[in-house]
């Protein structure tokens, strides 16, 4: 039976597809992509149907990490086809706890931060998107050590 996670960020486009990618791809590395079924999505309509933002497409292939798919927005329907729902950030995480319908809903929501060994209080993932190389750098490190951590909490 494999786990199914989506990552979710406010447009699909840079974030939660880096995310996704990089989760892909330490489970891959593990041995273990045949135990998770992992997407991502957007709170927000304006980018579906669009690929992951090229910056964010280079930085994870600088790293060896591809990002595919295209952007799509999450729905209240989602929850009854993923096991575990990663915000990216505070407004995510309350705009998902909005959409949820049931108590069991809402417990499905984490901040992919709650797996980052360095987070401590600070669970947002910045949006790289109206910025520089550099945030879309940092960005990839937060997401890369929270998926990191996310993986292990998985296997255990």
């Amino acid at each position: 039976m494999k786990t199914r996670l989506c990552f979710v960020c406010l447009g699909n486009i840079c974030r939660s597809p880096m995310a996704a990618g990089v989760f892909r791809h330490l489970a891959q590395q593990a041995g273990l992509a045949d135990s998770f079924h992992v997407e991502s999505a957007g709170l927000g309509s304006w980018h579906v149907g669009e690929p992951p933002d090229a910056r964010a497409v280079r930085t994870a292939r600088a790293r060896g990490v591809i990002l595919d798919g295209v952007a799509r927005q999450f729905t209240a329907g989602d929850f009854e086809r993923f096991d575990l729902v990663l915000a990216l950030d505070e407004d995510i995480h309350d705009g998902l706890l909005r959409l949820a319908r049931t108590p069991a809903e809402r417990n499905k929501v984490k901040f992919l931060r709650d797996y980052d060994p360095q987070a401590g209080a600070d669970k947002d993932v910045p949006d790289p998107y109206y910025s520089d190389q550099r945030a879309f750098d940092r960005t990839y490190e937060l997401v890369e050590r929270s998926c990191r951590g996310l993986l292990e909490s998985l296997q255990s």
